[in-house]
């Protein structure tokens, strides 16, 4: 699976370039995206604006990605989902489960908010 990567100051900008996420592609995102948990800088938008459908078992896959990443004191924020995408997600009970924004510049918003709380909860734990 071919993606764009752009990486920022606080985060990395993945966007797959293909139109379908299936299930058969599960390895492919996970040997994409847990890869960052190693880096220096861990966290993750995923812009979805070029992916018109996912499999559902794809979707449930990003859901434990999130959570792997949450684990590993990294953000994971999914980004510009379509229409008929996000509908998807919502039929099958997935979106409330996904840290999901309408924009790039919004997931970056939430990264650094999230970002901010952690170096809090650092400080706080510190004392």
């Amino acid at each position: 699976m071919e993606v764009k990567i752009d990486t920022k100051e606080k985060f990395h900008v993945i966007t797959p370039i293909v139109s379908e996420l299936s299930a058969t592609m599960a390895d492919q995102i996970d040997k994409i995206l847990l890869p960052f948990l190693q880096e220096n800088i861990k966290n993750v938008v995923l812009n979805l604006e070029q992916v018109q459908r996912m499999d559902k078992a794809i979707a449930e896959q990003l859901i434990h990605i999130q959570q792997q990443f949450y684990e590993n004191n990294a953000s994971f924020v999914c980004c510009a989902l379509g229409e008929a995408l996000e509908a998807f997600l919502a039929d099958c009970e997935l979106l409330e489960l996904l840290n999901v924004t309408p924009t790039v510049s919004e997931a970056g918003d939430i990264v650094n908010m999230e970002e901010i709380e952690r170096e809090l909860l650092d400080s706080d734990f510190s004392e």
